[in-house]
């Protein structure tokens, strides 16, 4: 009964257009953004349950929101433009060092002219979104070939941008800024002057990045572009007959979707490990993100929240669970399990309801919409 909309009338089409036009999800989510921007904080500043210590907040909600921010944009990609991506982990990392050598200053020497191109050293917030532009630069260039090859190929192309970036990012030693070990740390970060540095800080600079990109896709894929790359997802000839430009809606598909894991790349390499090699965006993470969107719900921003939400607790829960119940277990057959729950899960949800949690928490919200009555 509570969850009705009987008398709330709309008397605009921006009424009817809004991202939430039922009045209780509305009120939902401002109780929820008040939570996650108030209440954690003061939770974790008096030290009160569930966060009397930093480890919710380094080991969870921290890598939760940078991954969930990740997830978005390889949903863009794949749940809502249908272009399968494995190379994820890849625009994470060039994210990741790009801001890096933003940060720390740019120096190519250029011998054979005679000359050379050196860029001062830039604020973090500068260098983080710039490297989510040479990010969505280079997703552009290994998007091209989405133009003439699709499904199993596709994937295999971007799987070849996520080997060739390891490769790049380990050997040559200019993107490390030469350091012997290949490990490289993150500088301050300083917004504005303020420097960022306590755990609730960096929680707080994450999901304000969330927030922002979060509204941003929610917006876009409502709107003009979103509706191409659903038109080209759905039957790419027939999107094409109807006047949509497949290299338009593909390359902007790929360029927004790669910003936005360059964005999420050097808030997990400055935010969130602080020091980092390259190892940090395997292919081990190119699979974890396209899991989160499988699982969370394929074309759903709400989707890619609880995607990153399942993946990141699913291992904690292994193994917190059997200790508390009294069942030793080692630390090999937990991260066993994982791997046996997730592909279990992607099976089971492939198989009974593809489009993953976002579909199944819709289905639970239409049912109180018209509870206790069954018609």
């Amino acid at each position: 009964m509570l969850y009705r909309e009987a008398g709330q009338f709309k008397t605009s089409y921006a009424a009817d257009m809004a991202i939430f036009p039922i009045r209780q999800d509305r009120i939902a989510l401002i109780i929820l953004l008040l939570f996650a921007f108030i209440g954690i904080p003061l939770l974790a500043h008096f030290q009160l349950w569930p966060l009397g210590s930093d480890y919710m907040l380094r080991a969870i909600l921290i890598p939760f929101l940078i991954l969930a921010l990740a997830a978005i944009g390889v949903n863009i990609l794949v749940g809502y433009c249908g272009q399968i991506s494995l190379g994820s982990g890849a625009f994470m990392a060039i994210g990741a060092y790009s801001a890096y050598k933003f940060g720390t200053g740019v120096h190519i020497p250029l011998e054979f002219i005679g000359t050379e191109i050196k860029i001062a050293p830039l604020p973090v917030l500068p260098s983080i979104l710039l490297g989510g532009l040479m990010s969505a630069i280079v997703g552009i260039l290994f998007g091209m070939p989405s133009l003439r090859i699709k499904g199993l190929y596709l994937a295999v192309a971007t799987l070849a941008a996520q080997f060739f970036f390891d490769w790049v990012f380990l050997r040559v030693k200019w993107f490390t800024n030469y350091a012997p070990s290949g490990s490289v740390n993150a500088p301050e970060l300083s917004f504005f002057g303020y420097l960022v540095h306590s755990p609730i800080e960096r929680y707080l600079l994450c999901l304000i990045f969330v927030t922002l990109f979060a509204l941003i896709a929610k917006n876009l894929v409502r709107g003009n572009i979103g509706r191409q790359w659903m038109a080209i997802r759905d039957m790419d000839i027939a999107a094409e007959l109807m006047g949509i430009r497949p290299l338009y809606a593909k390359l902007s598909a790929f360029a927004v979707s790669s910003f936005i894991v360059g964005v999420a790349g050097a808030l997990w390499a400055f935010v969130y490990l602080g020091s980092w090699e390259p190892l940090a965006f395997s292919i081990d993470r190119s699979l974890q993100l396209l899991f989160m969107v499988i699982i969370g719900g394929l074309g759903s921003i709400l989707g890619s929240f609880l995607g990153a939400a399942f993946i990141l607790i699913l291992p904690i829960l292994l193994d917190q669970v059997p200790h508390a119940l009294g069942v030793p277990i080692s630390v090999e057959t937990v991260s066993l399990l994982v791997f046996i729950v997730t592909g279990a899960l992607i099976c089971y949800l492939l198989i009974v309801e593809p489009h993953g949690f976002a579909r199944l928490w819709s289905i639970a919200k239409e049912k109180l919409r018209l509870w206790p009555f069954p018609y």
